[in-house]
């Protein structure tokens, strides 16, 4: 397997700040740090945008961010108008709590109003993969590809039971197959780590980091080939 190149994996990267004291200013300098590096786009909280992108770079939006909690009418809404407003995609959360119970139909019900409400636009769920248990995930996986969602996610990044793990990766690209995205996002800080997800079936990453991952790669030559023997499940 071959190395992937620095432009290879930022082109994989949704840029992201979604710090709650985040300002324009911030995500100004998001856009701009993530157009010199070549991400594949920037994501941020819906009170940010309209966004003036550059061409070729999208902007992702969350949605019900970031305990899941709201109701799938409220989520539908807040997606609907970041689609309006300019958003590419769409990262929601769902309903935790459901998928610990086990109530797969409530969790599928709960994506598809946010996917009847953004067509033609990419919708990724996050499933905070962290916090449930493996049954959980293949079960809100399975909701969401059977919802029409494009994506399955980690991971918020905000909840205290962690955020990605190559493990969980795995388990979602065994479970939804080769066609629909796996999306592996909190806790990656390294070049090794980032490359540990791809090697587990990760299609695309979010990272705050961005530019210290890219650097890794660089100054480690850490390629996905060694990722891979490290990569549990896949």
């Amino acid at each position: 397997m071959s190395a992937l190149t620095r432009a290879e994996l930022a082109h994989m990267v949704d840029h992201t700040l979604l710090a709650p004291t985040a300002t324009p200013a911030d995500v100004a300098a998001l856009v701009a740090e993530g157009a010199a590096l070549g991400v594949y786009s920037v994501c941020v909280s819906p009170s940010m945008i309209p966004l003036s992108v550059p061409e070729g770079l999208l902007v992702a939006v969350v949605c019900g961010f970031p305990s899941g909690k709201h109701t799938s009418a409220v989520k539908a809404i807040e997606a609907a108008e970041s689609v309006a407003l300019g958003a590419d995609e769409v990262d929601m959360v769902i309903d935790v709590g459901a998928a610990l119970a086990g109530d797969f139909a409530a969790v599928e019900a709960d994506i598809a109003s946010v996917r009847a409400s953004t067509a033609g636009v990419v919708l990724k769920v996050i499933i905070e993969s962290a916090a449930l248990t493996d049954e959980a995930i293949v079960g809100a996986s399975k909701a969401a590809m059977a919802a029409g969602a494009n994506f399955v996610k980690t991971s918020t990044g905000f909840h205290p039971s962690g955020g990605a793990s190559a493990h969980a990766v795995a388990l979602m690209r065994a479970t939804v197959g080769p066609d629909m995205g796996v999306k592996a996002s909190g806790g990656i800080r390294t070049a090794e780590a980032a490359l540990e997800m791809i090697a587990a079936g990760a299609t695309r990453l979010g990272l705050s980091g961005t530019r210290a991952v890219l650097d890794g790669l660089d100054a480690d030559g850490v390629d996905e080939a060694a990722a891979t023997e490290d990569a549990a499940g896949y």
